[in-house]
């Protein structure tokens, strides 16, 4: 479902300031979200912050305004951003083959790292097959990966397609590119985010969590995961390694939006990669009307046009959101993975704010 495809609600119908407070107020008693925090980044570059709910369900603590929480797969657009400055430093080709960088490392049934280029992990047309254990993850939060051992995990599976010939997300494909990465700085990961993207446009609430950091550093709401039974488990102390160039970083919503509009507004990357990342293939199994160039998803909007973004979602937290061309941009994150009514409740939103 598009992000226009749910009717607003008639509190977005004027515009008026308190639309994504009315919005945030229904995503938790309506949809039974714990809490719900938004941030607002207009053209001018004021930002307006927005909480629901409560932080804490135990204590029943307020939601901390702007609050820490973990991004998921929008650290796909951070790991994609150091890949397309290391090409435009010459370090990297973006049509190499991944065997240039980690030679005999990508062999399985179906698998060959010949036959796989820098340009189709980042675009998921490589055919590699999931590594994620969803189970695994939910009966033992705190347990390290390592990298080597989550790929091993993918490559006792068959590809999925030939190299090229189809689109199909797969965190797989991000984990290789944190592993060329590693590869061609001979740095860690999450250092090369951080010096590359975190510390050179100011993003004062993100970091790439070290190894064994299975906390929130700052201000943060609790992220929960409602069982079977319909009781909520807390899943805010979590190893995010099992995501790693996928989805560990820690962010909040108003640093997300810099990170968009900073990108956008070519602050990160020269033109010609900022071309190729906003160079899409449809991925219609997102969404419809979805499409995904390099780390970065491009939507389209009921009033016209498209927004980029990426979105993630992480045991204890979901964030929709992302950036127009002209600078606006909105980010909504829940405190739970969201069913299909509050997914498309927060898709709406984002839709509604970019539109007024």
């Amino acid at each position: 479902m598009t992000a226009g495809a749910l009717a607003p609600t008639t509190a977005f119908a004027g515009g008026r300031p308190d639309s994504v407070q009315s919005s945030l107020n229904a995503l938790v008693k309506d949809d039974g979200m714990p809490a719900a925090l938004a941030s607002v980044q207009g053209r001018d570059g004021r930002t307006r912050n927005y909480t629901a709910g409560v932080g804490d369900l135990t204590t029943g603590a307020k939601v901390p305004m702007d609050g820490q929480v973990r991004i998921g797969s929008n650290t796909k657009a951070f790991t994609a951003v150091v890949v397309l400055q290391l090409v435009a430093e010459g370090k990297l080709g973006l049509d190499s083959p991944v065997e240039t960088y980690l030679p005999g490392l990508l062999r399985g049934d179906g698998i060959d790292g010949r036959t796989i280029t820098v340009r189709q992990l980042l675009q998921h047309t490589s055919g590699l097959p999931e590594y994620v254990d969803k189970g695994a993850i939910l009966s033992g939060p705190k347990r390290y990966y390592e990298p080597r051992e989550l790929l091993d995990a993918a490559l006792a599976q068959k590809a999925h397609f030939a190299p090229g010939t189809r689109w199909e997300y797969s965190n797989t494909n991000y984990l290789m590119a944190g592993l060329i990465i590693q590869k061609v700085t001979g740095r860690p990961l999450g250092e090369e985010i951080n010096r590359r993207i975190v510390d050179r446009i100011g993003l004062r609430h993100t970091y790439f969590p070290a190894p064994g950091d299975t906390g929130i550093r700052e201000a943060h709401p609790k992220g929960y995961h409602q069982e079977a039974d319909g009781s909520f488990r807390d899943y805010t102390e979590l190893d995010p390694s099992w995501g790693w160039a996928a989805g560990a970083v820690v962010s909040t919503d108003s640093d997300l939006n810099s990170f968009y509009a900073a990108l956008l507004g070519g602050r990160l990357l020269p033109a010609a990669q900022l071309a190729e990342m906003r160079t899409t293939v449809p991925a219609e199994g997102m969404a419809p009307g979805v499409r995904y160039g390099l780390g970065l998803m491009s939507r389209p909007l009921s009033c016209g046009g498209v927004y980029w973004g990426h979105g993630g979602t992480i045991p204890g937290y979901d964030t929709d959101g992302g950036a127009t061309d002209d600078g606006r941009a909105v980010s909504i994150t829940v405190t739970m993975i969201p069913g299909e009514t509050a997914k498309q409740h927060a898709e709406a939103t984002v839709d509604a704010v970019l539109c007024r």
